[in-house]
């Protein structure tokens, strides 16, 4: 899927500008499925609008600048919907944290811990926008997506404290055994 279906994927749950929109893809509910640069949205919205796809309209707001309101169109559902029935692609999942993981002994003790430390509370922070987006969407798979999101990130985030000591002994093991490397400060 694209920046496109997941525009409209927001719109076909509630009209919102396109800042409400940036926001929810790039950092909020809307964020885990498809990814999405600050700089895609407005295009496409853009483009959307001149497909007949959504419909926009102003409103005013006492010493602010104007809004630009869109909201789906029946032509927007239906290519949502049409979006919906192609073959999805493969999960994509990219970490640097495990990049670092994978070569701790070029690192030393304390950015490991640091490292570990700082994966959990973004695990316990996704975890928490979870829960806080099923709140708020008023879907029926949401509690599925919200399910599979959780164990995801519950099962990652249980593996982390388990093992941390593993890699915590093998943090710096390289740095001065000679053979040249020097773990970055």
């Amino acid at each position: 899927m694209n920046v496109r279906t997941l525009c409209l994927a927001v719109l076909n749950c509630k009209e919102a500008t396109g800042y409400e929109i940036r926001k929810l893809v790039t950092d909020g509910h809307f964020s885990h499925f498809v990814d999405a640069s600050f700089g895609s949205i407005y295009p496409a919205l853009a483009r959307m609008e001149s497909d007949g796809l959504v419909s926009s309209r102003e409103e005013f707001q006492t010493g602010r600048p104007t809004r630009k309101v869109y909201e789906i169109t029946d032509a927007g559902r239906a290519e949502f919907i049409e979006a919906l029935h192609k073959p999805t692609q493969p999960d994509i999942f990219k970490s640097e944290f495990l990049l670092l993981a994978m070569f701790a002994e070029y690192v030393s003790r304390e950015q490991v811990v640091s490292a570990i430390d700082a994966q959990a509370d973004f695990l316990r922070s996704e975890i928490a926008t979870i829960e806080e987006a099923r709140q708020t969407v008023d879907l029926t798979g949401a509690d599925f997506v919200a399910g599979y999101g959780r164990h995801c990130l519950s099962a990652s985030l249980d593996y982390l404290n388990a093992h941390r000591a593993e890699l915590e002994a093998i943090a710096g093991t390289s740095l001065n055994n000679g053979d040249g490397l020097i773990a970055a400060e």
